[in-house]
């Protein structure tokens, strides 16, 4: 009975703060939400661009005790660095050119509420120290002034990067990684919970159709199946979209299979399958390993083209990869790795997963999230793989 209970409060604050999804993964995050709300905890909430991060935020702000007063949201990726810190903690008079009047930042706008940061992945490296200030003590000074000011703010922060490779890299500060992560809320990506697609299909088919004076006529199984094994490379933001052109370019006539196959980038194309995004199976498993497959196979392409340049110049078997890593900033940084070539012929897809296993392990010194991240497979895969080729 109790749990029972509790799955029928679970849906009531899930419709209450606009949060779709049954999957287990769903409910795991909606239980965090109502745990840290109440509190004034440090929230980091990640995952893929377009999974819903900030409906998370506004959750988390709604049923905090700060509810009454306002959420502020910043998007840090899109505010030039020169200004940054002016919009963040507001400046004084004359404080520099065309500052003609004193002005407060977002944070004294959010003071006694929220302030929602979002990509704080892209935060700069000079202005990572002063928020990390404010998320200790609530202090910070406008541009162009030497008085302290205080403020009382929740902060809630969020980011597609993985800020942990970040700080790896040296893109991001580890003080602040380490505070920021006091809770951390990782939401899936569409393919990770595929039931929730018909579930999010049909609420923004009726939202958009109640809207729009559209009458929706349905969609039939076979194109509810496409749907949900589609990849969802923009998630469930794609996911809106192609609903919404669906329903207007369709007429909400009754959808067909092959009516969605016209709006799924890729679904149709022929060609190099590597374009992403592509039809993957059901199991997630089984599409990490599909994926890594793929780059075994264009490995092994890339390492016999090696050999036969190698053969007649008696040189070491090598393979040297370039990897390119973005920074927070923009710039664009190059690292070679290297990689032993096997000598034989006839090398199996298995022993040359296990060496890029050991290859990613050893590169980044026995991390293994750090690990899993370069081989582009969970941690869950990657500490299978571990114990199946006994690398323990």
């Amino acid at each position: 009975m109790r749990d029972g209970d509790t799955g029928v409060e679970r849906m009531a604050f899930q419709e209450e703060h606009n949060i779709i999804g049954e999957s287990l993964e769903m409910q795991e995050i909606v239980q965090v939400i109502q745990q840290v709300a109440p509190t004034d905890i440090t929230v980091l909430v990640t995952g893929e661009s377009g999974v819903g991060k900030e409906v998370v935020a506004q959750a988390i702000h709604a049923a905090s005790r700060r509810t009454k007063k306002q959420m502020v949201t910043v998007n840090c990726g899109a505010i030039p660095e020169g200004i940054i810190e002016s919009e963040l903690f507001g400046h004084e008079k004359g404080s520099f050119t065309g500052a003609s009047d004193s002005r407060k930042g977002y944070f004294e706008l959010a003071d006694g509420g929220t302030i929602f940061l979002d990509e704080i992945g892209e935060l700069p490296t000079g202005t990572q120290v002063k928020f990390l200030r404010i998320l200790e003590n609530g202090e910070f000074m406008r541009v162009g002034s030497s008085t302290t000011k205080k403020v009382d703010v929740r902060v809630i922060a969020a980011t597609n990067k993985d800020l942990e490779h970040e700080v790896y890299t040296k893109h991001f500060r580890p003080d602040l990684f380490y505070r920021l992560r006091s809770v951390n809320v990782r939401i899936p990506s569409l393919r990770e919970r595929r039931d929730d697609v018909s579930l999010f299909f049909a609420r923004f088919a009726k939202d958009f159709g109640e809207k729009n004076n559209i009458t929706f006529l349905g969609i039939s199984d076979e194109a509810m199946g496409l749907l949900t094994q589609y990849y969802w490379p923009g998630n469930v933001r794609e996911l809106r979209n192609v609903v919404e052109s669906m329903l207007v370019i369709e007429n909400g006539r009754r959808l067909t299979a092959d009516d969605v196959r016209k709006y799924l980038k890729g679904s149709h194309t022929n060609g190099d399958e590597r374009n992403l995004p592509v039809y993957i199976p059901k199991s997630a498993e089984s599409a990490e390993r599909e994926l890594i497959y793929r780059a075994l196979v264009d490995l092994k392409t890339d390492i016999m083209d090696m050999k036969n340049l190698l053969i007649n110049g008696g040189a070491s078997t090598a393979l040297v990869r370039r990897e390119t890593i973005s920074g927070a900033s923009g710039e664009i940084h190059d690292k070679a790795f290297v990689h032993p070539v096997p000598s034989e012929e006839g090398v199996s897809l298995e022993e040359m997963e296990r060496k890029m296993i050991i290859g990613s392990l050893q590169k980044y010194e026995g991390n293994r999230r750090l690990a899993a991240q370069s081989l582009k497979i969970s941690e869950r895969t990657l500490y299978r793989k571990i114990k199946e080729y006994g690398l323990q």
